[in-house]
């Protein structure tokens, strides 16, 4: 047995290495085995921190019976409540697996249009989904509800764990904690932020550029009356974009304003700092008092390099970090896991093809990628300099055209995004909106995590693959083509009416069938 051991003291370039593969990854490096730990895996996964992405994988392994452990370093639940906003994609997602309605009993929906640049630009009409607005909603409470599906769904979370260490071999992963107790899993998967201790020990690079731009945000009462709030807003506006105040109901405000240079972000900012910016930037700090939290960010922009090493894997903010306008980062962290969840469950019960995890990263890094190109372009139009206003004019020109308006909300929200599954149809990689369909909506057939053959002829069948893919055999089904076979993802793996071509992707996407027998067997059953 080969392994590879890093802690919080060591990383892997300190080692006697070796170069092997792992599960058809190479480059992994391994030092000699007598570190080695043989115990069997207690879990088939760890995941690292309890965030939207880790809750959301959680509860997607569940769906296929994987033993699940969920590490949390903090004790308590955050003590502010910022508002963030769940997008078309994230809230597709929701739908997909029965949450919807649970989340949104505790947010409130606005137009899902706006968010380029915080450019006051229409929502498109007909944007391609039923979902077609945003949640605001307080983040700890996201949390809250995903940490409740997942353990409803039979994963343990701990909370106060700390990861000091871990080491990978060729059975699994060994993780040490803080208070040195060791845990063994098949698979880790640190979805433990922007300062990913995961990342770190696994010694995978995060490319980007540091923060050079920092603005301050919080919510508080404000002492001003509306109507001056409002009047000296609209004129500090421009060109200071990253500044505001707004109301969020209950007596508070949301206020932002651009800080005086780049520090520490571990440190919180004060009231104090508010006061001294709001008067810089407005010329009064219209009284700000009583600050349910404060906060500070920067346009940093980083991605990692791999998303996996051998058995250790990345999500979220561990792969990604870039600035919050346009409200995207939670969004994609829970769409990574969306995407990943299925796939290692496919590894961990046996039938996923040879290939099947590796398109994790390639489907995932490149949508990073993007949003990281849209945030640094919108940081840009953000600028006061007066080359950035002229751009930011130009844009806000061209958004008048529907093309040019609905193509940025898409690629914000994620309804956009096209995964690269070869030559076919348009609607080949792209996902399938909530359609009507015979039973219903669409949606409401995927809630168990598993494929779906929609049929519009009613000639095909899932043969061997019944196991791992539904099928449903719907003529009035409200879709412009004659089949579909979906991924657990609610992505468009397939599009035609042959049945000697979809197996051939049924192969691809769920590995090999269970009984061969099956194949062909004649005209499905109605479901």
């Amino acid at each position: 047995m080969h392994s590879q051991q890093v802690t919080a003291e060591s990383s892997p370039n300190d080692m006697v290495e070796r170069d092997l593969t792992v599960d058809g990854v190479p480059g992994v490096r391994r030092s000699p085995a007598s570190g080695a730990d043989p115990t069997p895996p207690t879990f088939d996964v760890i995941i690292v921190g309890c965030g939207p992405t880790g809750a959301m994988l959680a509860a997607e392994l569940r769906l296929h019976d994987v033993r699940v452990l969920v590490l949390e370093r903090e004790t308590e639940p955050a003590s502010f409540a910022r508002i963030v906003g769940l997008h078309i994609r994230s809230l597709e997602l929701m739908a997909m697996r029965g949450l919807l309605e649970r989340v949104l009993r505790h947010g409130r929906q606005r137009p899902a249009g706006g968010f380029f640049a915080a450019i006051p630009k229409p929502v498109p009409k007909g944007l391609d989904s039923a979902h077609a607005y945003l949640l605001g909603i307080p983040q700890p409470v996201v949390v809250h509800l995903l940490e409740e599906h997942a353990v409803e769904m039979g994963a343990q979370v701990r909370h106060g764990c700390a990861v000091a260490g871990f080491e990978q071999d060729d059975e699994g992963v060994t993780v040490e904690l803080a208070d040195g107790e060791r845990l063994r899993s098949r698979y880790l998967v640190g979805c433990d932020g922007g300062r990913s201790t995961v990342r770190k020990l696994l010694g995978v690079g995060f490319p980007g550029e540091p923060a050079r731009t920092e603005t301050l945000m919080g919510e508080m009462e404000v002492g001003a009356p509306q109507e001056e709030i409002a009047a000296k807003v609209a004129g500090v506006r421009e060109p200071h974009h990253r500044f505001w105040l707004r109301p969020i109901g209950e007596g508070l405000y949301s206020v932002v304003v651009p800080a005086a240079g780049v520090s520490d972000r571990a440190e919180p900012p004060t009231l104090e700092d508010f006061k001294q910016r709001l008067r810089a930037v407005a010329g009064t700090d219209f009284g700000v008092r009583s600050p349910r939290w404060l906060s500070r960010f920067g346009d940093a922009t980083r991605v990692a390099e791999r998303y996996r090493v051998g058995r250790v894997l990345l999500a979220g903010d561990a792969a990604h970090i870039h600035p919050p306008i346009g409200g995207q980062g939670l969004n994609l962290g829970v769409q990574d896991a969306f995407n990943l969840g299925w796939k290692l469950a496919a590894q961990i019960r046996g039938w996923a093809p040879e290939t099947l995890l590796d398109t994790y990263q390639a489907e995932r890094r490149p949508v990073a990628e993007d949003v990281l190109d849209n945030t640094r372009a919108q940081m840009e139009l953000l600028s006061a300099e007066p080359g950035a206003q002229a751009v930011r004019r130009l844009i806000t020109e061209l958004m008048d055209f529907d093309e040019v308006n609905r193509h940025l909300i898409e690629k914000i929200t994620a309804i956009g995004i096209r995964y690269d599954f070869g030559e076919g149809p348009d609607l080949l990689g792209r996902r399938l909106r909530d359609i009507d369909v015979e039973q219903g909506r669409l949606y409401g057939l995927l809630h168990r995590g598993r494929g779906l053959l929609l049929d519009r002829t009613g000639r095909l069948t899932a043969g061997g693959w019944s196991d791992r893919v539904d099928h449903l055999a719907d003529p009035t089904a409200v879709l412009d083509a004659p089949c579909v076979l979906l991924r657990p993802d609610g992505h468009v793996a397939w599009v035609g009416e042959d049945q000697q071509d979809l197996d051939g992707h049924l192969f691809r996407w769920f590995g090999e069938p269970a009984d061969r027998s099956r194949l062909n067997s004649g005209r499905p059953a109605r479901t």
